[in-house]
């Protein structure tokens, strides 16, 4: 491969994605705020910058993950940001869970440069990311997105193209909207089961094999039973993505209601030290909210 790709940000899903890339052999340059996080990545031949400007020069695909808009927005365009070094005809992919207000003003930045952008964010998780199959939700134009496809293959099992740039975002965050609450209810339903004195094992099997059973519930039960809070979503994260979509609904006249009482739940565990785990650990705070002190 001879087109260098660039990706900005090396969290649990970024490091992923740039395995596979490198596994696809694409020449490749990594930034993160901390070096420490691109050792393996190194030790495979990605080349490690020191600033986003670094890193955008001479890459042909420059490919954001990272956490919000602030952090997208300092990336690309706060001091030896990105977009100093992004060359026309350069193809941009934002792959952060941003909100659309966001998109929509970088779409004009890379236009203001001659470039294209791609709004694509992803669903899946860590194992998604590491094996690479994840979804990307794509908006942006069809020549944009023919021309990037040989990039994304190699990260995904599938990429729906879903119409102008903003669509990936608005899709997304509609997706993370039911997943939130989703994930809430959970654990509602998850520490009723606990003090209620039924036989858990049976509960959650019956739970998962019925009406409510999805993937999304399986797979968070049981790291709920097993208090295993090991990182595939960050909790903070999907209180941040339900922020998001409450502001994006009312702008259609929606109001989430669901979402508000999901992202309680998610800002309590929050207060309660659990924003760096999984968001399974949102249960945590349920499962100690009849505790006294003497």
């Amino acid at each position: 491969m001879s087109k260098r790709i660039a990706i900005l940000g090396l969290g649990t899903m970024g490091t992923g994605m740039a395995a596979n890339l490198l596994k696809a052999e694409f020449p490749l340059t990594v930034y993160n705020r901390t070096e420490a996080k691109a050792e393996a990545l190194m030790a495979r031949g990605a080349r490690f910058a020191s600033t986003p400007a670094e890193a955008a020069k001479g890459a042909s695909f420059i490919i954001s993950m990272l956490a919000d808009d602030a952090a997208s927005r300092e990336v690309w365009t706060g001091t030896n940001g990105a977009f100093d070094a992004v060359e026309e005809g350069v193809i941009l992919i934002e792959s952060s869970t941003v909100s659309p207000a966001w998109v929509a003003e970088f779409a004009t930045l890379a236009t203001q440069r001659g470039a294209e952008l791609l709004d694509a964010p992803v669903t899946g998780s860590r194992m998604q990311a590491e094996a690479g199959q994840l979804s990307f939700l794509v908006g942006g134009r069809d020549a944009v997105l023919e021309a990037a496809m040989p990039v994304l293959k190699v990260m995904s099992k599938e990429v729906v193209h879903l119409g102008p740039v903003g669509s990936g975002a608005k899709m997304k965050l509609i997706n993370n909207f039911l997943c939130g609450v989703q994930v809430a209810s959970l654990a509602e339903g998850l520490a009723w089961i606990e003090r209620s004195g039924l036989d858990e094992e049976k509960a959650l099997s019956i739970l998962k094999a019925g009406a409510p059973g999805s993937p999304l519930l399986g797979a968070i039960s049981a790291r709920m039973v097993s208090h295993n809070y090991t990182v595939n979503f960050l909790l903070k994260l999907m209180a941040k993505d339900l922020l998001y979509a409450q502001a994006e609904a009312a702008r259609c006249d929606v109001e989430l209601k669901t979402a508000e009482v999901a992202r309680s739940l998610f800002e309590a565990a929050i207060a309660k030290g659990f924003g760096d785990e999984d968001m399974a650990s949102v249960v945590e705070p349920l499962r100690n909210s009849g505790d006294t002190t003497e």
